[in-house]
């Protein structure tokens, strides 16, 4: 890898000024504290300034593998999806973030890569995506030609490696090289996956309606609600920690997975997201007495309704239900009441 003294530091430092200033008027005008607004996680580097842009040298992945500034995360702490990377002291290009996955013998999967992008400047340049991550993943970059520049920042404690050449999406490839004492002035943001923590009530009738408090974290930019597989009647996300939901009518009572989703994914299914679908499924009473009959219709949520007592053309049908309607199978709101006719 080539090293190239000399990048306009006073320009970078004034972009950085600017994004900084802009960034803070626009939270205190309430545009970033809305509740459109999702959390997000930053990992990579701090972005340090006093950096040199150096060339790639050659066209291969560079990424970081320490970095011993308080609060770096040098990998993701959680699953979802990257939704904007920056870099410093970038020339050339297009350059594209990659996604790299340990395999836990020190090589990676590369596991995905952005668009390309391409720096107006050395200074502090923020590129938006959407490019999945897992938890445990790190960020590399790959550039177009060898002649390509990145920031490089001396930094004790620090380290960054090569992987040469850029690998195709799903190789697993070790480091080709490694540079101790510095770091790659990268970062990204992450949109952490959405997750649900309770559903309330939750039960509710086939007939759907029920109004429900969907409580979890990264909630925020929820694009779709479902149960089961059938979307919310309606939603509205009031916050990053809770959505509202319209429960839609459902064809057989049971129970299904509540999911929310949003550009980092969809929640991961647990027994916290679970909604149960009541209704009164109709037994077969036909042949029972009237005590079975009751105990029958209440454990299968539906009531009696009108008993008509009728002439029993068999002995053995006296005391006994005849008739009934609906017919057993029946699916029907909770409470429903079956009407029988008794043998006297």
């Amino acid at each position: 890898m080539r090293h190239q003294e000399g990048m306009d530091q006073g320009s970078g430092r004034r972009t950085l000024r600017l994004v900084t200033a802009l960034t803070a008027a626009a939270a205190a005008c309430g545009l970033l504290a809305g509740s459109a607004q999702a959390s997000v996680i930053s990992i990579g580097s701090v972005l340090p300034e006093g950096f040199t842009s150096k060339e790639f040298g050659r066209v291969q992945t560079l990424f970081n593998t320490a970095l011993p500034e308080p609060g770096a995360n040098l990998v993701s702490p959680v699953s979802g999806a990257i939704i904007r990377w920056r870099v410093q002291g970038a020339k050339g290009g297009p350059f594209y973030l990659r996604v790299l996955h340990p395999n836990g013998k020190g090589a990676f999967e590369a596991a995905g890569k952005s668009q390309g992008a391409t720096p107006v400047d050395t200074g502090l340049q923020t590129f938006e995506t959407n490019l999945k991550i897992q938890a445990g993943d790190l960020i590399g970059i790959d550039p177009t030609r060898i002649e390509d520049e990145i920031g490089v920042k001396a930094q004790s404690g620090a380290s960054y490696a090569a992987i040469f050449p850029t690998p195709f999406d799903g190789s697993v490839v070790a480091p080709s090289a490694s540079f101790p004492g510095e770091e790659i002035e990268l970062s990204a943001e992450i949109q952490p996956q959405p997750e649900i923590t309770l559903v309330s009530p939750p039960t509710g009738t086939i007939a759907g309606g029920t109004v429900v408090t969907i409580t979890g974290t990264n909630l925020n930019g929820t694009t779709s609600v479902l149960f089961g597989s059938t979307p919310a009647a309606s939603f509205k996300v009031d916050s990053d920690t809770e959505i509202t939901a319209t429960t839609p009518r459902a064809t057989r009572p049971g129970k299904v997975d509540v999911s929310a989703t949003t550009l980092a994914g969809a929640n991961a299914n647990t027994r916290f997201d679970d909604y149960i679908y009541r209704a009164c499924v109709v037994p077969v009473v036909k042949g029972k007495s009237l005590k079975v009959a009751k105990r029958l219709l209440k454990r299968r949520n539906c009531k009696l309704g009108h008993v008509k007592k009728v002439e029993a053309s068999k002995p053995k049908e006296v005391g006994k239900v005849i008739k009934q309607a609906p017919k057993p199978g029946k699916v029907l709101t909770p409470g429903a009441r079956v009407r029988i006719s008794l043998g006297q």
